[in-house]
């Protein structure tokens, strides 16, 4: 979201900045009577009961069926972490607060599903917040909205979600599984949940022990929603120091719901602060206070190659969770607020960064697929697929990413790699080639005692290939590599670049995004008997 988060809190827009923004959306993007209906009706919270009012009326589509998916499954690139206009910002001259359309996220659903299409993405996520009762304004005004978005750009598969107010947290996105219901189901979990829902603010809700009950509540659901933690290291004061978002927090999110609270943003949105120009009136932020902001409006702690420290960083957080078994993935999005050629600090989804699934083009299989953790991620369009799988030398069962490999002690082990890049240049005339790919290895040694750990000290890269290592089989560019005498259980993970760095770096102030490019996959376990 186009605020910065700290250890105390949010920082919201001045109160010129939300003028001015307010202005804009109001002119270019809501009629007067769906603002004043929404204003009218969702701040009556608490004084008295609100008018009743006419949201648009649409019938929620029948779900796509098996036979809908084309030509079975392949890799199908999504974004999980995206706004439009009913990501509200709020009027606190009054109270309680006025939701104001327009005001931290600018764009219809429409528009967002259109830009999407255009940037090759076949499924997304809407995911708005707001602040006191925005689930009303998710229900009834998002909500019909994203119908007619899913009738107008029906190339795209539309999820309904939100960015969660996580309590004791920072965001998290909550994606519900299409379904007749799929609206009350995710009104209820924010209704419920969200940490900022109400007016005046409850502690009682911004405690861990709320977002434990959020996760209880979300895991009786049928079909059961995901959850991955956006910008995890945000908020974070240093390397290896984490903000409002903690590694206890991933444990024990992850201990009490493991089929919904599956992982968290590799590489979170908010990529293009060093392009962005002010436009249109936007009020922030201007070109100087853009490239102010760090990549991932990291401002205290910097991404490195474009990536959180706790995925970027070989045998750090996620290398821990890995090494306890946890099926704990990683995603890139584009958290669009509002882009960058517009004043913002975003990419349009699916423009710089990619979430590809290995599923059936149907809803059912794209959320089967994340919860799997099939899932690899990319920056500008670096590769297009990413094949990897392993075997025992003379066995004939193989694993894929998300799965797990049975082997015996002794056994050795093939890894094949394979990745595609056919898409030409970028929209900005780059066409970024790999320059190396890496093979990272962890053992898997099981739960930790203490669950603030931040390391796995077994991690390291086993290899790294360059185009001398690869062949080229048709499209694909094809590495193969064994791994000898496997004894312990363990995990296997990919990751490219199109830099010369051996490891990411930190990202300084004002980095074009589109030089230092990288892409990874999610693990394969090997469980050695």
């Amino acid at each position: 979201m186009m605020r910065e988060s700290n250890g105390t809190g949010v920082r919201n827009f001045s109160s010129k900045e939300t003028s001015q923004r307010g202005r804009l959306a109001r002119v270019a993007l809501l009629s007067a009577t769906l603002s004043l209906a929404i204003t009218g009706t969702v701040m009556a919270h608490g004084r008295h009961a609100p008018p009743k009012t006419s949201a648009p009326q649409v019938a929620a589509p029948k779900v796509a069926s098996k036979q809908d998916s084309g030509t079975g499954p392949r890799w199908l690139a999504g974004d999980h972490h995206i706004h439009s206009r009913y990501s509200v910002g709020l009027d606190t001259t009054t109270t309680p607060p006025t939701p104001i359309l327009g005001a931290d996220a600018v764009y219809p659903i429409t528009t967002n599903a259109s830009m999407a299409r255009r940037f090759g993405l076949s499924w997304m996520v809407a995911t708005d917040h707001g602040g006191p009762n925005h689930s009303k304004i998710n229900h009834d005004y998002a909500y019909p909205e994203l119908l007619q978005s899913r009738a107008a750009v029906p190339e795209v598969i539309q999820f309904f979600g939100i960015e969660l107010n996580t309590p004791a947290a920072d965001h998290s996105s909550v994606v519900i599984p299409y379904g007749p219901d799929e609206a009350q189901r995710l009104r209820d979990i924010e209704s419920k949940f969200d940490s900022r829902e109400v007016f005046p603010r409850s502690e009682a809700r911004n405690q861990e022990s709320a977002m434990i009950s959020a996760l209880e509540f979300m895991n009786q659901q049928t079909p059961k929603p995901v959850l991955f933690a956006h910008h995890p290291s945000r908020s974070a004061t240093g390397m290896g120091e984490y903000g409002l978002t903690t590694p206890q927090e991933f444990r024990n999110w992850n201990d009490v719901a493991p089929q919904v609270a599956i992982g968290m943003e590799g590489a979170p949105g908010h990529q293009a602060s060093s392009l962005s120009r002010p436009k249109l009136g936007l009020a922030t932020p201007s070109d100087a206070e853009a490239r102010e902001y760090g990549r991932g409006a990291y401002n205290k702690t910097p991404t490195m190659g474009g990536f959180d420290q706790m995925t970027a960083q070989v045998g750090g957080l996620w290398d821990s969770l890995l090494g306890e078994g946890r099926r704990w993935w990683i995603t890139a999005t584009s958290d669009s607020h509002v882009h960058y050629s517009e004043g913002g600090i975003d990419f349009w989804p699916g423009e710089y960064s990619k979430t590809y699934v290995f599923a059936d083009k149907t809803p059912e299989s794209i959320i089967s697929g994340l919860r799997a953790g099939k899932i690899f991620v990319t920056t500008g369009d670096l590769i297009s697929e990413l094949d990897v799988s392993v075997k025992a030398v003379g066995a004939n069962a193989t694993a894929t990413m998300g799965g797990t490999l049975a082997s015996k002690v002794g056994d050795d082990i093939e890894v094949t790699i394979r990745f595609k890049d056919d898409k030409g240049p970028t929209p900005q005339g780059i066409n970024p080639l790999v320059s190396r790919v890496d093979l990272i290895r962890g053992e898997v040694t099981g739960p930790v005692a203490d669950k603030a750990a931040t390391k796995n000290p077994t991690t390291r890269v086993e290899a790294r290939f360059t185009s001398s290592a690869w062949t080229q089989v048709g499209d694909q560019t094809v590495i193969t590599y064994r791994i000898k005498n496997v004894t312990k259980n363990e995990y296997l993970r990919i990751r490219g670049t199109n830099t010369t760095e051996l490891e990411p770096q930190p990202d300084p102030k004002g980095e074009d995004p589109w030089t230092d490019l990288w892409f990874y996959s999610n693990p394969i376990f090997i469980s050695v008997k």
